[in-house]
C-alpha cells in the first residue's frame, strides 16, 4: 500500500481511518530510549480501520478552532459570526464589539483595522442583529428552495459551478488515457533501439540521439498526465463537496433561528463592503460564502441581498 497524509495533517490520522508507522526511532539497536521521529519521516497508510470522524468534518474542526470565540472584554456575551467576518478592503477579521452599557441590538462587528479613524483600514461597522436577519434569510431561502425542489436546486449550482468543469474533466480523461498510452509505447521503444544500440543496428550516437528525445517527451507526458489527474481530481471533489452541502441543507429544511452549528456548518466567512450612503440610505454589500461550495449564487441568493439593502442594512 503506498504511505500518503491524510487531510494532509499528522493529526488528523488517528481520527480519519489511518494508521501512523515510524513515529519513533533509536539511535542504535543497543540503546533503548526512543525518539520522536520528525513528521517527514513518519508514514501514513490509509483505510486502514474505521474512522472516528469524516475528513471534511476533522477539516472543518480545525477551522473553527483556529477562529474559537472569546468573550469581548466587557461583556460576557460572545458574538455568533465570530471568526467568520472579513473586511472587503483590507482583508482583516472584523471584531465584535459589545459592552456592559450596550443592548443585544446594539452589538456589532468592526474591522480589526480601524481604530476611532486612527487605523489603516475605513470604518467597516455592521450590527449582529442586521447580519442574523441576513444570513438567516438566505440559508431559509436556499433550504427552502431544496425542499420546494431538490432538482432545480442542484441543477442551478451545477450550471454555475459544474457544467464547463464537467467537459473539462471528460476531455482530460481522454488526454490523460492517450498520453499514459503513449508514455508505455516510449517505454517499448527504448526498449528497441536499446536492443538495437547493443546489437549494432544503430550507432551509439544515433542511440543517444534517440533516446534523449524519448525521454525528454516521456517527462513531459507525464507532468502534462500528473496535472491533468489533479485537475480532475478536483473537479470530483467539488462534486463531493456539493454533496456534503446538500446533506447540510436537509437537515435544516424550513429553520426559524440561528445557533452557533447551523452558522457554522452553512457559512465559511462573510465579506462585508463599506457602506454606501451614495443614495442618501445606508446600504451596505455583503457577501456569503457558503461552506464546501464556496461563493455560488444559488436562486434566491440575489433576491435576499436586494432585501437586506432594501429594508434591513445597518
Amino acid at each position: 500500500m503506498e504511505p500518503q497524509v491524510c487531510c494532509g495533517n499528522f493529526g488528523a490520522a488517528r481520527y480519519t481511518g489511518c494508521t501512523v508507522n515510524f513515529k519513533t526511532y533509536s539511535k542504535s539497536h543497543k540503546l533503548k530510549k526512543l525518539l520522536h521521529n520528525a513528521p517527514g519521516n513518519q508514514r501514513i497508510f490509509p483505510n486502514t480501520q474505521p474512522t472516528i470522524i469524516d475528513e471534511q468534518v476533522f477539516a472543518r474542526v480545525q477551522e473553527l478552532r483556529e477562529n474559537k470565540r472569546r468573550p469581548a472584554k466587557q461583556a460576557e456575551r460572545q458574538g455568533l459570526f465570530s471568526g467568520l467576518l472579513y473586511c472587503a478592503d483590507c482583508g482583516s477579521k472584523l471584531h465584535f464589539a459589545t459592552g456592559k452599557n450596550m443592548t443585544p441590538q446594539q452589538d456589532c462587528y468592526r474591522c480589526s483595522r480601524y481604530k476611532s479613524n486612527t487605523g489603516n483600514c475605513t470604518m467597516h461597522f455592521i450590527r449582529e442583529e442586521t447580519l442574523k436577519l441576513f444570513v438567516l434569510q438566505r440559508i431559509f431561502d436556499v433550504t427552502a428552495l431544496f425542499f420546494d425542489d431538490a432538482m432545480a436546486f442542484t441543477e442551478a449550482a451545477r450550471k454555475q459551478r459544474f457544467q464547463k468543469a464537467e467537459k473539462e474533466a471528460k476531455k482530460r480523461k481522454r488526454e490523460i488515457a492517450q498520453a499514459e498510452k503513449r508514455i508505455a509505447e516510449l517505454d517499448r521503444i527504448f526498449k528497441r533501439i536499446y536492443e538495437d544500440d547493443i546489437s549494432g543496428a544503430i550507432s551509439h550516437e544515433r542511440f543517444l540521439k534517440l533516446s534523449a528525445d524519448y525521454e525528454a517527451e516521456q517527462r513531459e507526458l507525464v507532468e502534462q498526465v500528473r496535472a491533468w489527474q489533479q485537475a480532475v481530481e478536483t473537479f470530483e471533489q467539488d462534486q463531493a463537496d456539493f454533496a456534503s452541502f446538500a446533506a447540510i441543507v436537509r437537515k435544516y429544511v424550513g429553520i426559524r433561528e440561528l445557533t452557533p452549528t447551523i452558522v457554522n456548518e452553512f457559512v465559511k466567512k462573510i465579506i462585508v463592503h463599506a457602506p454606501d450612503k451614495s443614495s442618501g440610505h445606508r446600504r451596505q454589500k455583503i457577501e456569503l460564502v457558503w461552506n464546501f461550495i464556496g461563493e455560488v449564487n444559488l436562486p434566491g441568493d440575489d433576491q435576499t441581498v436586494e432585501r437586506q439593502r432594501k429594508g434591513r442594512t445597518a
